[in-house]
């Protein structure tokens, strides 16, 4: 019976402890957000997709924010969601915001993840096919996209997750990270 106890404690404490991390993840997101809107206005050259303004070799510009450098915010209206986005992903940084896997707006092979937190990206499963998203880049540049599937992939399916025709892939592990929950979008033409 005590051990019983014990075990339902520390089941307790984990979940408090990971709802806490959880707040916690989206005030960080939320101060780097705030912090980056406003270079970004600063920066902002008022143009969607500027074609004309595409970098030779597809790299995008960065903006540091704490010592840690952002390509741009990811807004996805359907989950009420706008995120600070990485210029390099890594497992202290997901803490944050999510962060670039790969890839670029300017080459049309971007691939974002985040971790599965509610303030991140933890309800990318309930995206539909044809929800808009944008990607505003640290330039003031916004690049709109359209869901065209959400697949459930493999954690060893690495080749998958970073080929194929896509221009934005977005991807969180599942509850247990047992799979990852796989967001393909396509570009489109809306200004």
């Amino acid at each position: 019976m005590v051990l019983g106890l014990v075990l339902l404690l520390g089941a307790l404490s984990l979940i408090l402890y990971n709802r806490w991390e959880d707040s916690q993840t989206g005030k960080n997101a939320d101060e780097a957000l705030e912090e980056l809107q406003w270079d970004t206005e600063q920066r902002s050259t008022g143009v969607d997709i500027p074609i004309y303004n595409r970098p030779e070799d597809g790299v995008m510009d960065t903006v540091e924010i704490d010592g840690r450098a952002y390509i741009g915010t990811l807004t996805i209206p359907s989950l009420d969601l706008e995120l600070p986005i990485l210029s390099e992903w890594s497992y202290e940084g997901l803490r944050i915001a999510p962060g670039r896997y790969t890839g670029s707006v300017w080459t049309d092979d971007l691939v974002i993840c985040g971790h599965n937190y509610s303030r991140h990206f933890g309800n990318l499963k309930y995206l539909e096919t044809g929800d808009t998203l944008t990607f505003t880049d640290v330039n003031g540049n916004v690049f709109h996209y359209q869901v065209a599937e959400v697949i459930i992939l493999q954690p060893t399916d690495v080749e998958e997750m970073i080929t194929g025709e896509w221009d934005l892939t977005l991807f969180t592990c599942t509850i247990g990270g047992r799979t990852r929950v796989t967001v393909r979008c396509s570009r489109t033409d809306e200004t």
